[in-house]
């Protein structure tokens, strides 16, 4: 690798993880005038989210560094019902060492700290993830409220989130009641999570709006502004089970609703996690440059962006050897445990 192709890939600034570096958000009363009357174009959002990866385009060693930024905002996930102990002891160790020592010499990135931004598995594994990732400064964070549906009752599924804060999450995925949106009950949702926010104390709230469920742009942003008015920290796209997880008009239509929360806030920052069917490299760069173009450089930063993804870290790391030795290994070789 030459000079400028190191330079490329390492000389990005440290990402920023999840702290009281920026203020939280601590939200709004509920203000309807700041989103009742929104009606999102379905095509003209499907027409911009469709020039994303054809006006801009990353390649060799800028990619590298794009995708190695990718790594740093990746919520490392497993939420499958046969998780054990090891199997997600194995998580925080790929985790904690995302790339091989060889790639990350050819790299230019050795005594750089190079991590995911979080790992993210079910309330009764967050004591396990907690002592895996013991002094690596990555955050455990947790699904919570009878994820993935939110039917259980709110009294339970307050419970759930205190629960996992008191194992030690930093961070707790919620669900929100699909139906308050679906009935335009925008002051339900914004008394749920509300509630929601307060259980979890000093750990980040991301709420998942589901979106797949919510059947139009129109309702996708009302309730990306319900929940930050709420006291989101983050809006997240999806469980991960719907028929139809992230998508990249979905996408455009939460970070229009951020942008919006920034101007009317007067510079409040929310945070925006897609998940759910991200799993080539190529999709990762997408939502980077979704999030350089829509929301500025300060959401390519851990704080503010993540990717809900299992399998996108080995793709991810099949791309980088291609880049460093001109060939493609087997999918096999990048496990994630």
């Amino acid at each position: 690798m030459n000079a400028k192709t190191e330079h490329a890939v390492a000389s990005g600034a440290a990402p920023v993880h999840l702290s009281n570096l920026r203020p939280r958000n601590d939200g709004t009363p509920l203000k309807a005038e700041w989103f009742e009357a929104m009606d999102v174009n379905l095509s003209a959002a499907e027409r911009r989210a469709a020039t994303l990866t054809t006006r801009r385009t990353v390649k060799k060693a800028w990619q590298a560094a794009w995708l190695i930024r990718a790594i740093e905002v990746i919520d490392l996930t497993t939420l499958a019902g046969d998780d054990t102990p090891g199997r997600v002891k194995r998580l925080c160790a790929k985790a904690r060492h995302p790339l091989r020592d060889d790639l990350v010499e050819a790299l230019g990135l050795t005594g750089r700290r190079l991590t995911t931004g979080a790992v993210c598995v079910y309330p009764t594994m967050v004591p396990t993830a907690v002592k895996a990732l013991e002094g690596s400064g990555i955050p455990v964070a947790s699904v919570a409220t009878g994820f993935p549906t939110g039917l259980t009752p709110l009294k339970q599924r307050l419970e759930e989130i205190r629960y996992a804060v008191g194992e030690g999450a930093g961070e707790i995925d919620i669900v929100i009641t699909r139906a308050h949106v679906l009935n335009g009950e925008w002051a339900a949702l914004y008394d749920e999570v509300a509630q929601m926010r307060e259980a979890c104390g000093e750990a980040h709230l991301k709420a998942i709006l589901a979106t797949g469920e919510l059947k139009t742009l129109t309702n996708v942003y009302k309730a990306s502004m319900v929940a930050m008015q709420a006291g989101a920290d983050f809006i997240k796209t999806s469980t991960g089970t719907e028929a139809v997880n992230a998508t990249l008009p979905v996408s455009l239509v939460m970070c229009r609703a951020i942008r919006d929360y920034l101007e009317f806030t007067g510079g409040v920052h929310v945070g925006f996690k897609p998940a759910g069917g991200i799993r080539a490299a190529k999709d990762a760069l997408a939502w980077l440059i979704l999030m350089k173009e829509e929301l500025g450089d300060a959401w390519l930063q851990p704080d503010l962006f993540r990717l809900g993804a299992s399998a996108l870290l080995g793709d991810i790391e099949r791309q980088l050897e291609h880049y460093v030795t001109g060939r493609y290994s087997s999918n096999d070789r990048h496990g994630m445990g």
